[in-house]
């Protein structure tokens, strides 16, 4: 007994399956495509925007970010922890490892070095603790860190504006053994206060248990960066009356030089115009690089989008990138320092007698 798979038709029958097989075909494929525009249980298309009715075939493509494994800001706030730290770091060894740079001036800028070099690493320890080690304890103790160190960092450079006008308001008994204390004790208080505020967060002002206070930079409520912000422009406009002042006495010293020149130094006051010039160039910086994050942790909220946060804050931790530039770099002792930190097996006897104590 033969069996035919395939039986052969009349012309006009077999035209007719033909049709009804093709018909069917399509409808087939009509539904596999129909399947595939229809999303998965809890799921959504990631092309066509969601909540509509009924898809109409044409496409809008979403505007929420690709969903990168880092993020690219995080990547540039660690770049510039590195930078930070780098540059603080050297700073301070030439410091502690130099005998006569134990003045008043060279405390300041070491306590302020000091800030940075520890607000970089808090940058390199977020980026580290956010992809490799996240944990809300740890987040907590990293944003505390880097509270506390960019308030050390500005109230250090407070502390060199008040500096500077009492080396000027009070030139005769500014290198007493009583100004060294004075300037301890400024930085007692200025290391107290920054490790206060750094350990609010730690010890319960956070958002983790209430969502709804949160402000721009998580964990930290509205309040307290309302307080910290309130704070640096308490310090920005004490440190703008400072410099006014100081402005005040180099004019009223010029004004002394062109009328008894002969009794006054002329190196001293060239110094001294050298000095008023740098503490605008940090002034300036300062308020250009702290000014926009700290409106914007102000009047921002919440909800609005984090780029914002980012935009703002990256310009803030430049700041401590450009002051060992601008004011510890710029030093002639320093630069001295720093020579013979490269070349000490060359030159080193001979930097360190040009910096005996009798010339200091």
């Amino acid at each position: 007994m033969i069996v035919i798979n395939n039986p052969v038709c009349l012309p006009s029958c077999c035209s007719q399956d033909r049709k009804t097989t093709t018909l069917e075909m399509t409808n087939q494929s009509l539904v596999v495509n129909d399947s595939f525009l229809t999303p998965s249980a809890g799921g959504s298309l990631p092309w066509v925007e969601t909540g509509s009715p009924e898809h109409n075939g044409s496409l809008e493509f979403s505007t929420d970010p690709l969903d990168f494994p880092i993020n690219p800001w995080d990547i540039m706030l660690c770049m510039s922890g590195t930078v930070i730290a780098c540059e603080n770091a050297i700073v301070v060894a030439i410091i502690f490892y130099t005998p006569t740079l134990r003045t008043p001036m060279f405390v300041l800028i070491g306590s302020l070095a000091t800030a940075d070099l520890l607000a970089g690493m808090g940058l390199i320890l977020n980026f580290v603790f956010r992809y490799v080690v996240s944990s809300e304890t740890i987040s907590l103790v990293t944003v505390g860190f880097l509270v506390a160190s960019f308030t050390a960092s500005i109230s250090s450079l407070l502390a060199i504006t008040v500096d500077r006008y009492f080396s000027l308001y009070n030139a005769l008994t500014y290198f007493s053994e009583k100004t060294l204390q004075y300037v301890h004790l400024m930085l007692l208080g200025t290391w107290g206060v920054s490790l206060f505020l750094g350990l609010l967060p730690v010890l319960g002002w956070n958002c983790l248990d209430d969502a709804a206070s949160c402000s721009i930079v998580r964990p930290l409520t509205r309040s307290n960066v309302t307080l910290l912000a309130v704070s640096f422009f308490v310090i920005f406009v004490l440190m703008l009356t400072l410099y006014f002042k100081i402005c005040k006495i180099v004019c009223r010293h010029a004004h002394q030089i062109a009328l008894q020149q002969h009794f006054f130094a002329t190196s001293h006051y060239v110094a001294t115009k050298k000095g008023v010039s740098t503490l605008a160039i940090i002034l300036g910086t300062f308020g250009a690089s702290w000014l926009p994050f700290a409106i914007y942790c102000l009047v921002g909220e919440k909800e609005y989008p984090s780029v914002y946060t980012y935009a703002t804050l990256l310009p803030a931790t430049y700041n401590s990138m450009i002051n060992p530039i601008i004011y510890a770099y710029r030093n002639a002792e320093i630069q001295r320092s720093l020579y013979v930190l490269l070349c000490g097996c060359f030159q080193a006897n001979k930097a360190y007698r040009s910096r005996s104590p009798s010339e200091v």
